[in-house]
């Protein structure tokens, strides 16, 4: 197998685009990583998109994004795993690189979210569930989430502690330039505002937004940024039939084979972008990605070990609470950020001295889980 390295990136600002389509938000962030890479000679497309078949009745997505790039000729995938569709696309995409089947292969994420009523995006986030046995009885995403949220709460830490993990983000995303919500929260402010779904607080959400993000991977040369370690894992769809709900088995099981593959441990790592839709699951998933021990995260988000200079800087552009959460996107996100901090080009973002750095982004209740590891190297 080659190895495999990042060699652009594009993103374009989260937020409401009232006037623009899906495709031209594709299109937007892919011809600015075709820029930063400084080439045009893209053999293969894989574009994640969650839910365009349900906010913008569209599907056929590959030909879509091809055709509004003005290269209706390329071979275009479209991948879908929930909110993790962007951590898998780019799995998928290192691997078409990796076993010599492409030579540059251009992986996009884009999603549309403005377009539908509120009622509607929530629907839509639920679809990730199973649908007979659990979005039948009309829970949501944050319903379920809240049910976790409960149980960590009970067991391990007080509310404002879980709180943190939204305050910290915020904190980040001052100054990004693509952060749909670049300000500072106080924990006052995320604990005195209203139930989403008791015990979560409005404040502990990620909001509703458009986005795109793109990269580039081509075969690693002598110097960049290289992805050392992507790996995929399932587990059981619902929650009650899980052995320990507070223990994200897919996100653990992908984590290990991607550090395996990366020949790195979680002390390795030197900053971590992880899936906070809500704030437990982004406490739930530093824990079973190995950075904090069972039901000890709260203690990194409440102490400094997750700021810019503490010891696992996390969600360094805001994550998804702050930066924003376009679904299908999100995880080509949080590699492209990963990515920005080992090229030291992170500006009032930069994590001094990152060699690596870990991307994990979720589907459903980490039904499905993405873990790409990347490295500087050469440099």
């Amino acid at each position: 197998m080659r190895r495999v390295a990042v060699a652009g990136v594009g993103l374009i600002p989260v937020k409401e685009y009232w006037d623009r389509s899906l495709q031209s938000l594709f299109a937007e962030a892919a011809l600015k990583a075709l820029k930063d890479a400084g080439t045009d000679k893209v053999d293969s497309v894989y574009v994640a998109n969650m839910s365009g078949s349900f906010m913008q009745d569209q599907i056929n997505m590959g030909a879509l994004v091809t055709d509004s790039l003005g290269r209706p000729g390329l071979p275009a995938v479209r991948v879908e795993a929930g909110a993790a569709s962007g951590g898998v696309a780019f799995h998928e995409a290192v691997k078409a690189v990796a076993s010599g089947y492409s030579e540059c292969v251009l992986v996009g994420g884009a999603e549309k979210m403005s377009d539908v009523l509120p009622e509607a995006a929530t629907t839509a986030l639920v679809m990730s569930e199973e649908q007979e046995y659990t979005a039948y009885t009309g829970v949501t995403q944050a319903g379920l989430s809240a049910m976790l949220h409960r149980l960590y709460l009970d067991l391990y830490a007080e509310p404002a502690q879980v709180g943190m993990m939204a305050v910290k983000g915020h904190d980040h995303s001052v100054g990004c330039k693509h952060a749909q919500y670049p300000f500072r929260m106080s924990i006052d402010r995320a604990m005195d505002s209203p139930m989403e779904a008791d015990p979560i607080h409005m404040m502990e959400c990620s909001g509703v937004g458009d986005g795109a993000a793109a990269m580039v991977l081509v075969p690693a040369a002598d110097s960049g940024v290289e992805v050392v370690g992507s790996a995929v894992a399932t587990d059981c769809c619902s929650l009650a039939i899980r052995r320990d709900p507070l223990i994200f088995e897919s996100v653990r099981r992908a984590a290990e084979k991607a550090y395996s593959m990366a020949g790195v441990k979680p002390d390795d790592i030197d900053l971590a972008e992880v899936h906070d839709d809500f704030t437990i699951n982004g406490i739930l998933s530093l824990e079973a990605l190995g950075l904090a021990g069972w039901g000890e995260a709260t203690k990194l988000v409440a102490g400094n070990a997750t700021d810019k200079d503490g010891k696992i800087p996390t969600n360094t552009f805001g994550g998804l609470k702050a930066r924003g959460h376009p679904l299908g996107a999100t995880g080509l996100y949080q590699v492209a950020e990963v990515a920005l901090q080992l090229r030291g080009a992170a500006g009032d973002h930069q994590v001094p001295g990152a060699e690596v750095g870990l991307a994990q982004s979720m589907g459903g209740m980490a039904s499905v889980s993405a873990v790409n590891i990347l490295r500087r190297f050469g440099v």
